[in-house]
C-alpha cells in the first residue's frame, strides 16, 4: 500500500509541476505575483555553469539563477537580510530575501557578477574551513568520493559499498555520512585525507566548481561589494546539534572571530549546518554575539517566537522558475 501512496504522490507532484508550467506559458500566473504579499527568505547554495546534479542536488546553474535574478526583479522585493530582520518590506510586492550556504568558490565566480549585474543583494553564510588549512568540507568531500571512489573500501577495519545513489553505506545500509556527522572534525579530516589519495579527484580541474572553497582573498573581496553581507556557517561545517555543546559553542566563536578579522566587519548573523540546532546551541549562539539565527525548519514551534530566528525555504534545483516562484510565495513544495 505505501508503495502505491509512493507512487499516486509523484504523479500528484508531477501533475502539479505540469500545471504551474502551462499556467505559466499561459501567462495565467502574472496574476498571483502581481497580489501576493508577504515575504520569505530563500536557500541557496552553489552554481555552475553546466551539469548541476553531477555530484548532489545542491546546484543550479549560472543560467538558471540568473533567471531566477530576473524573475525576482520583475515580480518581487529583494531585501537584504538586515532589510528582512527590520521588516522593511514592500507592501506593493513579495519581498524576497537571498541567501547562499556554504562558502564555496562558485559564489564568488558567479553569483557575484550576478549581484552587481542585476543590483540584487544577498547574505553568504560561509565557513572557517579556510583557517583550519582546509579547501573543501567534508560532506563535499564524500559527494566526490562516491562519485569518482571505488564500488566499495574498507577504512578502519569497516567496509563500505555504494548504494543506488552513490552513496557509501556500511553492511547495514547506513549511510557514511550519517556515522560521520556526529563525530568529531579529527575523524572527518582523516577520512578525508584517506578518500583524497584514493580518488585523486583534485587533478580534475574542470570539477572545482563542485567543491572548491572560497580563497580568504575572495571572501574580502565579496564582503566589499555593496550586495554582499557575510553571514558565519560554523567553522569546520559540523552538525552543532550532534557535536559536544562546548565544541559547538566554540566553533560559533571561532567563525565569527575568522569572519570579522578577515573581512574587518562586524558578523552578526549565522546559519546552522545542516539547519540543526537544539536549545543549547542557541543559546551559545546569542552568546557569541549573533542576533540573526538562520535555520531551514523550526525544530520546535516556539522558535518561531524567538526575535532572532528566521526559517528559510531551500531551492528546488529540479523544478522551472515559475514553479520555483509559486513556491516560495506559497512557503513549501507540492
Amino acid at each position: 500500500m505505501s508503495i502505491l501512496k509512493k507512487i499516486w504522490s509523484r504523479s500528484k507532484r508531477k501533475a502539479a509541476y505540469l500545471s504551474g508550467d502551462a499556467r505559466h506559458v499561459l501567462g495565467l500566473d502574472k496574476a498571483l505575483y502581481e497580489n501576493a504579499r508577504g515575504s520569505r527568505i530563500v536557500l541557496y547554495h552553489n552554481v555552475c555553469k553546466s551539469d548541476p546534479h553531477k555530484f548532489n542536488t545542491l546546484f543550479l546553474t549560472a543560467e538558471r539563477f540568473e533567471e531566477h535574478l530576473q524573475y525576482y526583479k520583475k515580480h518581487f522585493n529583494v531585501v537584504s537580510l538586515n532589510d528582512y530582520y527590520a521588516g522593511n518590506f514592500s507592501n506593493e510586492k513579495f519581498n524576497v530575501c537571498i541567501t547562499f550556504d556554504d562558502g564555496l568558490a562558485n559564489n564568488y565566480h558567479y553569483v557575484l557578477p550576478l549581484l552587481t549585474k542585476y543590483r540584487v543583494p544577498a547574505t553568504f553564510f560561509v565557513t572557517a574551513i579556510r583557517d583550519a588549512g582546509f579547501d573543501i568540507l567534508w560532506n563535499d568531500m564524500l559527494s566526490i568520493a562516491g562519485y569518482y571512489g571505488p564500488d566499495r573500501f574498507t577504512y578502519k577495519n569497516d567496509t563500505y559499498h555504494k548504494n543506488r545513489n552513490n552513496k557509501y553505506v556500511d553492511v547495514n545500509g547506513i549511510p557514511y555520512a550519517d556515522k560521520l556527522r556526529a563525530g568529531s572534525f579529527d575523524e572527518k579530516a582523516s577520512l578525508m585525507s584517506f578518500l583524497e589519495q584514493l580518488t585523486g579527484f583534485k587533478t580534475n580541474q574542470q570539477d572545482d566548481d563542485y567543491w572548491l572553497q572560497m580563497t580568504p582573498a575572495q571572501i574580502k573581496t565579496m564582503s566589499a561589494s555593496a550586495f554582499v553581507t557575510i553571514g558565519a556557517h560554523s567553522y569546520y561545517h559540523n552538525d552543532l546539534a550532534c557535536i559536544h555543546p562546548a565544541a559547538a559553542a566554540s566553533e560559533m566563536a571561532m567563525c565569527k572571530e575568522y569572519l570579522e578579522n578577515l573581512t574587518g566587519r562586524q558578523i552578526n548573523s549565522f546559519a546552522f549546518p545542516y539547519g540543526s540546532y537544539h536549545k543549547q546551541v542557541l543559546k551559545d549562539a546569542k552568546a557569541a554575539g549573533y542576533t540573526q539565527l538562520l535555520a531551514t525548519d523550526f525544530i520546535k514551534p516556539q522558535d518561531g517566537q524567538d526575535n532572532t530566528m528566521r526559517e528559510r525555504l531551500t531551492v528546488n534545483s529540479f523544478i522551472s522558475t515559475a514553479n520555483q516562484l509559486n513556491a516560495i510565495i506559497r512557503g513549501r513544495y507540492v
